[in-house]
């Protein structure tokens, strides 16, 4: 297949992603042969063929395990945040409060109350306690923007026919909440990732892909680290895909219009 098929069977934004990757790849190639920063920018080819070296083995449980408390971060932080979106529209003196409380989890340091965390709790509870604080200030301002873009004509039209708050959220507000609900959580699921790999830098984990990072760069395995960075991202990526998918699916009307 020439490189005119190519072009006619992918969209502009395609083009653009694969042209967008080849820049990188090139980018980062000239770099390691340059060999900048003293050598610690390898090759793209050094670092996949000790990715290939090390295997399933070494990348397998450590993915397993940050996946795993990314999961439980992001379903723990989301539920809570949505949660409390829903309260606010349904009982606004509390926002005040609740978007007080969002914000101080968005500032504060959360590398701070790490050490305090797995002090209290042990285990892998900063991970997961981490994931789910790096989602919770993103999906909760996403929800409450997308209950509050509900269509005033149509809660006029439960209201005309007895339906109260309850019946106006779940008739309207959760339906006209889903896109901004969605977009939000796209955005929370590499974020979850990002808080269950600083979780385990914290130490009181034996494993997981911020464990196997640390061990590289303790090393001085400059390829591995750059290895384990490498799928730390597919991580993220593959999390942002999946809420993608999802939400092409649950709005199928989003789809048509696109």
């Amino acid at each position: 297949m020439n490189w005119g098929a190519i072009r006619e069977r992918l969209s502009p934004r395609q083009l653009g992603g694969v042209a967008g990757i080849a820049l990188l790849l090139a980018v980062w190639w000239l770099l390691g042969a340059l060999r900048v920063a003293g050598g610690t920018v390898p090759g793209p080819w050094q670092v996949l063929h000790t990715m290939y070296s090390d295997g399933w083995a070494l990348y397998g449980p450590n993915f397993k395990v940050t996946a795993w408390g990314a999961l439980q971060g992001f379903a723990w932080g989301n539920a809570l945040a949505i949660v409390l979106a829903i309260l606010v529209v349904l009982i606004p003196p509390i926002e005040m409060l609740v978007t007080q409380l969002a914000i101080l989890s968005y500032c504060t340091p959360l590398l701070a109350l790490g050490p305090i965390i797995l002090v209290v709790f042990g285990g892998r509870t900063p991970t997961v306690f981490l994931a789910a604080m790096y989602c919770f200030f993103t999906t909760m301002v996403g929800t409450v923007t997308g209950l509050r873009s509900a269509d005033r004509t149509s809660l006029d039209l439960v209201r005309a026919y007895g339906g109260g708050e309850w019946q106006q959220l779940r008739r309207v507000k959760l339906i006209a909440a889903l896109p901004n609900t969605l977009a939000a959580l796209k955005i929370a699921a590499p974020s979850a990732v990002l808080g269950a790999i600083i979780g385990e830098y914290l130490g009181g984990v034996d494993s997981g892909i911020g464990v196997a990072l640390t061990a590289a760069q303790t090393a001085y395995n400059v390829p591995r680290t750059w290895g384990m960075a490498l799928a730390a991202a597919a991580l993220a990526g593959l999390g942002y895909a999946l809420v993608a998918i999802v939400a092409r699916i649950a709005l199928p009307w989003a789809r048509a219009e696109a």
